[in-house]
């Protein structure tokens, strides 16, 4: 993938009040004019200062309101209640830089192949093939409920569904051979039509007929992102993902996974060294040891029990102030645990537990809490020694980093750990092209027939 292999650096965004951590918003230092087009902007510059490969946006289609089947204590304390449209945001950010990635989530299961195609299709060209479309499966009640519906699929039929919602929406973006295009005016010919094709795709989930409507982008067509992280997850992940976002508490846990991973994009007939895989983590860094531990100490104490109970409700689709704190879930309960099985099954092995309390949960999740990914902390060099661990041993491929002040922690980061990993040669000091692919270090995407 690369002639010197180098750290892949992601920013872990939110269209919404907050970072992936709830209590940011809580911090004196954070902007609170997360409603304005400046406020990611801003961002988005500090990000490609810093020679970020991508800003990553996820996503959900609802407001955590399954604790106690209200919403009103989420909104009250803020828990990720403000959720936007990605795409503007992703277009507002785009065009303010002219060499960060954009990454932004789209779901298979509340939208059409179509709509996404064309919608993330749009964006790479808006932005110069800078474009990544991050592909969920959907995972909250809430979510259903906002789409006229009852209940949510079940799990592996979600991602057997979004399987071809892939094959649809390549199909759709591989449907313009790269030179269709002529726009010759003194001939008036637009464009060589036998070289534009139709999908006619039909299949289980879906049908899609075409012509697309949107030609071939300066990358091909935009990267491909995927985070799953159960067992039918990580298959779809092998199959389809080009940066795979993961989870891990540490470097032992991180460097058995990506091992798995990597032989199971082997063993679906993909290169592994063509796909970077980058788990999640948090920075906290100062020009002392005891500056870092101040930020940090100070950001963990911004968590409210709120926050926990409330994003835990949403995740596993189960209302956690229904049951007390040291009650064990059943094997009923715990089989009909819906949203995100790895997360749930993460809660079994830290805990030891076949059937696991709310107690546990709120502790071996680390949901709302800075529990959830590993943290670097300390001076640059220090945090810059913990990444080369990861990196080097062989547990990641890059970083999905997450702060708990915006833009202060990013600020931080590209100010004294971005220098230090150029000074080592793990990280890159500029861009190697204009499009996302290439500072991946990715080939140009080919044009593949998805014709069934």
């Amino acid at each position: 993938m690369r002639a010197t292999r180098q750290i892949t650096m992601v920013a872990f965004m939110q269209a919404q009040n907050c970072s992936n951590y709830v209590g940011s918003w809580r911090h004196p230092a954070s902007h609170s004019d997360f409603l304005t087009a400046a406020y990611f902007q801003r961002m988005a510059r500090i990000l490609e200062d810093g020679k970020f490969h991508v800003a990553f946006f996820d996503d959900r289609l609802a407001m955590p309101d399954r604790y106690k089947n209200d919403h009103v204590e989420a909104v009250e304390g803020g828990v990720r209640v403000v959720k936007m449209d990605v795409t503007t945001i992703m277009t507002v950010m785009g065009l303010a830089t002219s060499r960060l990635g954009i990454g932004g989530t789209g779901s298979t299961t509340y939208f059409e192949p179509f709509h996404i195609a064309r919608a993330w299709g749009t964006l790479d060209h808006m932005i110069g093939g800078r474009a990544a479309w991050n592909v969920v499966t959907s995972v909250n009640d809430g979510e259903a409920l906002n789409f006229g519906r009852e209940v949510h699929l079940e799990h592996d039929l979600r991602y057997d569904r979004a399987d071809e919602f892939m094959e649809v929406v390549l199909g759709h973006w591989d449907s313009w051979e790269d030179d269709a295009l002529i726009v010759d005016k003194a001939s008036g010919r637009f464009a060589d039509g036998r070289k534009v094709h139709r999908l006619d795709h039909a299949g289980r989930f879906f049908k899609s007929r075409g012509p697309f409507t949107v030609p071939r982008t300066p990358q091909g067509r935009p990267v491909i992102i995927q985070a799953g992280q159960s067992g039918r997850g990580k298959r779809f992940a092998a199959r389809w993902g080009e940066l795979v976002f993961a989870s891990y508490k540490n470097l032992e846990e991180a460097k058995a996974n990506y091992r798995e991973l990597k032989a199971a994009i082997a063993e679906a007939g993909r290169d592994p060294d063509g796909v970077v895989i980058a788990p999640a983590c948090y920075a906290f860094v100062g020009e002392t040891r005891a500056i870092a531990e101040e930020k940090f100490q100070f950001s963990d104490s911004l968590a409210r029990p709120i926050d926990t109970l409330a994003l835990l409700s949403e995740a596993i689709n189960f209302d956690f102030g229904s049951k007390g704190l040291d009650e064990p879930f059943s094997d009923a309960e715990m089989a009909k645990l819906s949203g995100m099985h790895g997360m749930r099954d993460r809660v079994v092995r830290s805990s030891g537990k076949k059937n696991p309390t709310v107690r546990d949960f709120v502790e071996h999740s680390g949901r709302g809490r800075l529990r959830e990914q590993p943290i670097f902390k300390g001076t640059a060099r220090d945090v810059a020694d913990q990444m080369e661990q990861w990196f080097t041993e062989r547990g990641c491929d890059g970083f999905v980093l997450g702060t708990t002040e915006m833009p202060g922690g990013y600020e931080d980061f590209v100010r004294l750990v971005v220098p230090e990993l150029q000074r080592r040669g793990l990280y890159h000091k500029d861009y190697r092209g204009a499009t996302l692919r290439e500072n991946l270090g990715l080939p140009r995407a080919q044009r593949h027939d998805w014709k069934r």
